[in-house]
């Protein structure tokens, strides 16, 4: 996973690439919103239906929560998105002190791996991730199929 503050992500074939998409705001729930509404601004973008953008809201409110939970005061929240045809997926790191292990117990955690299709949490010394994936539930069929 990519340090804060490098502007690339993981690609299906395990390379790097850019997101298509940054957003860096205050490490404080204030802004939660903000990462929210960029989601799901992105998202019907992508057409996904509109049940699928309200989850993808829900699981980076969560992600927020998360690394927010951790986050060093007066440091920022990076947010990451990467699109592709039918697929949103969202980084969210801060910066903490110090190494710390993702709580896959927590209730945030439960919320965010249901309704993401794939999540995952990176933590090093110095920042915690949280990234997760949505496919659209709304497949497009080629005609006459």
């Amino acid at each position: 996973m990519a340090s804060i503050g490098v502007t690339s992500g993981p690609t299906a074939t395990g390379g790097v690439r850019r997101a298509d998409v940054e957003l860096r705001v205050p490490a404080d729930r204030a802004y939660a919103s903000v990462l929210r509404t960029t989601t799901a601004g992105l998202a019907a973008r992508l057409d996904f239906p509109i049940d699928d953008i309200e989850d993808l809201r829900i699981a980076v409110g969560e992600a927020c929560a998360m690394v927010l939970g951790e986050a060093e005061p007066d440091s920022d929240l990076l947010c990451s998105f990467f699109q592709d045809p039918g697929e949103l997926t969202v980084s969210v790191s801060g910066t903490i002190e110090g190494a710390i292990e993702p709580d896959y117990d927590s209730f945030a955690w439960q919320v965010l791996t249901t309704l993401a299709t794939t999540a995952s949490a990176e933590a090093t010394d110095s920042a915690f991730t949280i990234t997760l994936s949505m496919t659209s539930s709304v497949t497009h069929l080629e005609p006459g199929h």
